[in-house]
């Protein structure tokens, strides 16, 4: 008895010097959550802020400032996280959005369609560069304006392959696209850092998650029926447009800084007047400026903050993971149009765009499966380790949903594998398919979660390298997916990727085992 009395005592010890230590930006090894778990006299606690449960602890303590996105209402909170992920939706939207338009693109260009698909997976190359690229940026410069001008200019670009005559204009262009409108699907993880607490943190990720995962297959959805319907690309790159255009509406009318310093007092805390002109200073950029030093980070911190992040010894493991069990999704779509439009003759399915714009009902219904699934099963698993660990949470908890996830990735992979293989039914790829992405979709916001539980003062810069991990894998798989099932068979191409992300559980395996020791070894971010 006497020997767990020390032991809650010591964990009653440590979690008070991790909320102080977090208040001060920094992490440590465990997080008090749940005060009635804990056990703990009010004596202990009756100095914290509580949700309204009156039992979650809330970390960060908020502070008194009105101004501090975590004391915004509700709905101001949630609007400006519709807008985030709306944001960060556009990426991947407009570069999926140009999978389909390869065939008739390449008619009007007198180009194959593999040439063609080049500026495609050039745009996608820049997707990863543009959001190692946007992270020292928002840092340096803030939430807000990264929001504003990296959709601005993505606007402009989509405006230009919209309306361009020329191939090397449009391979040039759709770059530029890339580079520009991937911003927040990095810079969002951290206004969801700014603007809710830890407790929040997976149900706000699964939210912008669902709507960047369902991003690339929503483009091509629409895509194919446009060009069913017209023939032509370019009211895809119109549709594209205008998206953006209503973005940058929802941006003017709504959004704010979210970036908070939270070791300044209340009382030396620059103003922050809540008027229009006051809030669209903060939205350009002017605020920031003018309120620059001794407040946000200078560019050669943001750079090596960066490189610091990137080595922390459990960020490259789940960078790999995340690599190896994603980079299937993104070759799949990237080549689906060669691969399903291919004539029956030459062992294809023959199908046209229309038939494969209904195929896309595939990948949207597991994103909002594995949405709704997730929703409430990362709460499960964390609330069950609070209440089995006397209240205390360890990021490693959320590792968990990783093996739900590769237990249906690992056999999706391998029947849409045999279903090309054999020549079977469609029906055969709309399950293996549905399954791996309503994986997808789960294993992403378990990695995130976890890595921003690990290293809160780096969202931005966890965001990056998770995103870039995910996007160059996918860069490299949209290059040889295609020959590589032509030449081997796709049954064995895809068993192999199978087997890849059966290993890549070796990985959350470790880190489950090994993954507090490394954080504590390692440091925060500083």
């Amino acid at each position: 008895m006497a020997d767990t009395k020390a032991e809650i005592t010591y964990i009653d010890t440590a979690t008070r010097e991790h909320i102080r230590e977090q208040e001060a930006g920094h992490e440590t090894d465990v997080v008090l959550l749940d005060t009635n778990a804990a056990h703990l006299e009010k004596g202990q606690y009756g100095n914290l802020k509580l949700a309204k449960d009156g039992h979650t602890v809330l970390i960060p303590q908020p502070s008194s400032d009105p101004n501090d996105p975590l004391n915004w209402s509700w709905s101001r909170k949630h609007l400006m996280l519709g807008i985030v992920s709306f944001t960060a939706f556009l990426g991947d939207f407009g570069s999926g959005a140009g999978i389909p338009l390869i065939v008739v693109q390449g008619e009007e260009w007198g180009l194959p369609p593999p040439k063609v698909n080049e500026s495609g997976n050039l745009n996608v190359l820049m997707l990863g560069i543009g959001g190692l690229f946007w992270i020292v940026v928002s840092s340096w410069w803030g939430r807000a304006p990264v929001m504003f001008w990296s959709t601005l200019s993505g606007v402009l670009f989509t405006l230009a392959c919209a309306v361009t005559t020329s191939f090397p204009v449009y391979y040039g262009f759709r770059a530029m696209m890339g580079l520009t409108l991937t911003a927040y699907q990095v810079v969002g993880l951290a206004c969801v850092k700014d603007m809710f607490y830890f407790h929040e943190h997976a149900r706000k990720i699964g939210i912008w998650v669902a709507l960047f995962i369902l991003s690339p297959y929503l483009g091509p959805f629409f895509a194919n029926f446009i060009i069913a319907g017209t023939g032509d690309w370019r009211p895809v790159m119109w549709l594209v447009f205008a998206m953006g255009c209503l973005d940058m509406v929802l941006i003017l009318l709504i959004c704010d800084e979210t970036y908070y310093e939270r070791s300044i007092p209340v009382g030396e805390q620059p103003d922050r007047p809540q008027s229009l002109t006051g809030r669209l200073s903060r939205i350009v950029g002017i605020w920031q400026i003018q309120h620059h030093k001794g407040y946000f980070k200078t560019l050669a911190h943001s750079c090596t903050r960066l490189v610091s992040t990137f080595l922390k010894p459990i960020i490259i493991p789940a960078m790999i993971y995340y690599a190896m069990s994603f980079m299937w999704a993104v070759g799949i779509n990237i080549t689906s149009t060669i691969l399903l439009e291919t004539p029956e003759e030459l062992g294809g399915y023959g199908f046209g765009p229309k038939a494969v714009g209904y195929l896309y009902f595939t990948p949207l219904v597991a994103v909002a499966l594995g949405e709704t699934f997730g929703h409430f099963f990362n709460d499960f698993i964390a609330d069950r380790y609070i209440r089995k660990h006397e209240g205390v949470f360890k990021p490693e908890a959320r590792l968990v949903t990783n093996y739900v996830a590769a237990a249906l990735m690992i056999p999706g992979l391998i029947i849409v594998g045999i279903t090309l293989e054999k020549h079977l039914s469609y029906a055969g790829i709309i399950m293996g398919w549905g399954m791996y992405v309503f994986g997808v979709m789960l294993a992403t916001v378990a990695i995130t979660a976890y890595a921003l539980d690990s290293y809160g003062t780096a969202s931005s810069e966890v965001s990056g390298l998770l995103n870039f991990a995910r996007v160059i894998s996918g860069f490299s798989v949209g290059y040889f997916q295609q020959p590589w099932g032509e030449k081997s068979g796709f049954g064995l191409s895809f068993g192999i990727q199978a087997i890849i992300v059966a290993a890549a559980m070796g990985i959350i395996v470790v880190l489950q085992i090994y993954g507090a020791r490394l954080r504590v070894k390692g440091g925060p971010v500083v």
